[in-house]
């Protein structure tokens, strides 16, 4: 309703629960031509359908798939992807998974993966009185606005491949972290240009980015 009253020219909504869809009708009645419905699952919508033109992702996402959506998003097998940015709503302690920087808690997978192919800002917080009934966390919006390119030409699946055994046991060496990879750990971190003594949560995301090239 807000995208629609601020001037939106065309919103759509894909939506699994027949019940919103129901209550989404009046709406559509309200702004003819301006809301389109599709009874769908996220998850697995293939945004390509939706022709050309910009198009920009805004949601309050379900919790327990935020990560999944986001990941989805991130995946297209080609990029730029067809969205111009997306603007959600995470768990705050999601968010800030997001956007971390190395050497703070926060820094992980997720991190890198996003920031491998977009740049990401949190833009404000929503308390939880801000929903009914209201949830016991806080929530934040987060941006992110697709890089022209990657950081680094390399395939998203080594780039999982390498942070998930680096962050798997992130207070690990990464000589020790990275041994479960099936490849000479030696080798590839001096391929990486990387210490054996540094840890996941130091290496920046084209450190990553190196390992999973090498």
């Amino acid at each position: 309703r807000a995208l629609l009253a601020v001037g939106a020219e065309k919103v759509i909504a894909i939506e699994k629960d027949t019940r919103c869809i129901a209550a989404l009708r009046p709406l559509a009645e309200a702004y003819p031509g301006r809301l389109e419905v599709i009874a769908g699952d996220a998850l697995t919508f293939d945004l390509a359908t939706l022709g050309a033109g910009p198009t920009k992702i805004v949601a309050n996402l379900p919790y327990n798939i935020a990560t999944p959506l986001l990941i989805g998003w991130l995946s297209p097998a080609q990029w730029p992807p067809v969205w111009d940015n997306l603007t959600l709503m995470f768990q705050k302690e999601v968010a800030q998974r997001i956007v971390a920087q190395p050497g703070s808690k926060a820094y992980g997978r997720l991190s890198v993966i996003t920031q491998w192919r977009c740049d990401a800002e949190i833009l404000f917080d929503v308390p939880a009185k801000a929903f009914t009934p209201p949830p016991k966390v806080t929530s934040a919006i987060v941006q992110i606005t697709p890089r022209a390119a990657p950081m680094a030409a390399i395939a998203q699946a080594d780039l999982e491949r390498v942070t998930m055994a680096a962050f798997g046991q992130r207070r690990k060496m990464l000589r020790r972290s990275l041994s479960g990879l099936g490849v000479s750990v030696p080798d590839l971190l001096a391929l990486a240009g990387l210490e054996p003594t540094s840890r996941a949560e130091e290496i920046d995301v084209a450190g990553f980015c190196a390992l999973a090239k090498a």
